[in-house]
């Protein structure tokens, strides 16, 4: 039988680090905590869970501090997960990796909570979190695991909510200061180059966001896993400065690749909808393509195997829209549907029920 450990770095997690621990325990043979400076009681409250706690000092490298907890574990399987996660479902499946020959890396599905206008939204992402022995990560941030093996999706879901806006402060000059570093190092990476369109971004710098997804839309492999959610963002950015032609290019380009998207269509009504509203002599001509992109998101349905999804953007949001067109259209007859079917799809949707059950608690 194989042996299965958590592989975790963690400073100044006392808010969170008992809940990530707890949710893991009853899966994995050992819990291994690298603390790399914490003036909080993260280090006691993570003895206090079981976990193994060594002191680490900070490099500026995230790969070394994740190579250096994989060393310590010695195990077969290392489940990689950070304080602010959790594991939300999937233990079992996390537990039978003893049974399995160690011979891929693990993708799981990480849903990262966030304020939006509509309340806690929620994006999923597929991340190698299940590392198997000898396997290594590479990346001064936003490290990834050494090409070479085989990736596999496992069906284990993690919670996420380091992206809330009461925890985005302590990440955003750090993480900027990280990626311009790693990119002084290495310029044409096209993957750094969206990470730090997307911290920009998360701080409401569009403009300073642009310039850095144009270059990794430009110079990125097609065929990434992320190329999906920074055509979204591309297309957000570009919306919010009002560059609608060049924002219309990208949508026209895309299409082809996305047109299954619910998150595609979702933006691209978005689109349109502001352009009308800023040009309202188009609206006759934008009007009908607007009610048509969220229609076919409901069509769609979710598509959360997609990088970049935005849980909702195949039911309850498009239906949300929808309602607002309608009321804006003064039909009230169809208001009064996709409100209906809002709360309907939205009482029903997995990620709303699991956040207001923590609310509740």
């Amino acid at each position: 039988m194989r042996s299965v450990a958590l592989a975790l770095i963690a400073r100044d997690e006392a808010r969170c680090i008992a809940r990530c621990l707890d949710s893991v325990r009853p899966w994995v043979d050992r819990l291994l905590v690298l603390d790399t400076g914490s003036v909080d009681a993260t280090p006691e409250l993570a003895r206090a869970a079981g976990a193994q706690v060594h002191r680490f000092d900070w490099v500026d490298d995230f790969s070394v501090a994740r190579n250096h907890v994989l060393g310590l574990a010695d195990a077969d399987w290392c489940l990689v997960l950070d304080a602010d996660e959790w594991l939300a479902e999937g233990g079992r499946e996390i537990a039978a990796l003893r049974e399995a020959a160690p011979e891929f890396v693990g993708q799981l599905r990480v849903d990262s909570e966030f304020d939006s206008a509509d309340g806690v939204a929620v994006a999923p992402s597929w991340l190698a979190r299940v590392v198997p022995r000898g396997q290594r990560f590479v990346g001064r941030i936003h490290e990834q695991v050494e090409p070479g093996l085989a990736r596999k999706r496992l069906p284990v879901r993690i919670g996420h909510d380091g992206y809330r806006d009461a925890r985005l402060p302590a990440k955003h000059g750090r993480n900027e200061r990280l990626l311009t570093l790693a990119l002084s190092e290495q310029p044409g990476d096209a993957y750094l180059r969206y990470q730090l369109g997307k911290d920009l971004e998360h701080r409401g710098r569009f403009d300073a966001a642009l310039p850095h997804y144009e270059a990794a839309y430009a110079s990125g492999p097609a065929a990434a896993a992320w190329r999906h959610d920074l055509v979204l963002r591309l297309m957000h950015v570009l919306k919010c400065g009002r560059h609608w032609e060049r924002a219309m290019a990208v949508a026209d380009a895309e299409m082809p690749q996305w047109r299954r998207s619910p998150g595609y269509c979702f933006g691209l009504g978005d689109l349109l909808l502001d352009w009308a509203i800023a040009e309202p002599a188009r609206a006759g001509e934008l009007l009908p393509m607007i009610e048509s992109s969220w229609l076919e998101c409901l069509a769609l349905g979710e598509r959360p195997e997609l990088e970049g999804s935005i849980d909702g953007c195949g039911s309850f949001l498009a239906a949300k829209n929808l309602a607002a067109f309608h009321t804006g259209l003064g039909d009230v007859t169809k208001a009064a549907h996709y409100r209906a079917l809002e709360a309907e799809l939205r009482a029903n949707a997995p990620s709303h029920r699991g956040i207001a059950a923590r609310a509740a608690t």
